[in-house]
């Protein structure tokens, strides 16, 4: 097959075979308790719901809590996968409204910093799902750790979760500028969460642009917010996501608008980088 063009010459002839593009959409935030794993659950179901086949990977490796935020108990995380131990289907669960999740392991320290072998061995292992996938979110842990560098750069977007309060948006500015000069990342989405209203929103997103048309060369595309809603927090005690438990709750709704905006986003012809997952399976 032409890597390029994506044609399969067979004898001399040529046949043109589509092949599907899986959107790869990093979650992540530069502070912890934004709510960014309550809104990668909850957007991967309001993804669901509209007709997208939507796999999880919980890449908070050392501290996972997806499973546990969606009330399940698998058998097996992505440490028997990373061990070698078990294969990457061996781990998947099923979720609400059929999503698939990839969990991780709580507690297990060596996880926390990815080796290269490691890395290879989970582009390796998510290969294998591609077929059965249309949108990838990265549930990534906080900050700037080494896993959540390399999760981000390797997912095609790289939606950042802020809260309006100073200390998530200091962090979230720090996340940006550490992709921006160590890795080249230049586009940037992001999401305001447990906001008092859209007008709030703003403020957080202007504040973010200002220091970044000042110091660096990014762009900052504003996606939404999610309203701080009790809904939610009763959602969480209950172990459920808030878009399934309470779908006409004020968050909910916001949870469905962010997902048609997803939805939207077009999904590149070319990687941006060399380690960009399932960019093997679009050329080979």
């Amino acid at each position: 097959m032409d890597q390029l063009t994506g044609v399969r010459r067979l004898g001399g002839a040529q046949a043109t075979e589509p092949v599907a593009r899986v959107q790869v959409i990093a979650v992540t935030s530069g502070k912890g308790g934004v709510g960014k794993t309550n809104v990668s659950a909850n957007l991967a179901l309001a993804l669901a719901r509209s007709g997208k086949r939507v796999l999880v990977l919980d890449a908070d490796l050392g501290l996972g809590n997806l499973d546990v935020l969606l009330g399940l108990a698998p058998r097996y995380t992505l440490e028997h996968v990373l061990s070698g131990e078990k294969s990457m289907s061996d781990v998947v669960a099923t979720g609400p409204s059929g999503i698939m999740i990839l969990p991780a392991s709580s507690g297990i320290h060596d996880l926390t910093a990815l080796s290269q072998e490691q890395q290879l061995l989970l582009q390796d292992e998510l290969e294998g799902l591609t077929r059965s996938v249309d949108v990838l979110l990265i549930d990534t842990g906080a900050g700037i750790s080494s896993n959540v560098l390399y999760f981000a750069v390797a997912a095609q977007e790289i939606l950042v979760v802020a809260s309006p309060e100073p200390t998530s948006i200091t962090d979230a500015y720090a996340l940006m500028k550490v992709l921006f000069l160590q890795h080249g990342e230049k586009r940037f989405r992001l999401l305001v969460n447990m906001a008092a209203g859209g007008a709030e929103a703003m403020v957080v997103y202007r504040k973010l642009c200002t220091v970044a048309d000042r110091f660096l060369n990014i762009s900052i595309d504003y996606v939404g917010y999610v309203p701080e809603d009790d809904y939610v927090t009763m959602a969480v005690c209950r172990q459920r996501a808030v878009v399934d438990l309470y779908p006409r709750a004020p968050s909910s709704r916001q949870f469905e608008k962010l997902a048609k905006v997803v939805g939207g986003w077009d999904v590149p012809e070319l990687p941006k980088g060399t380690m960009q997952f399932f960019w093997r399976r679009q050329i080979a």
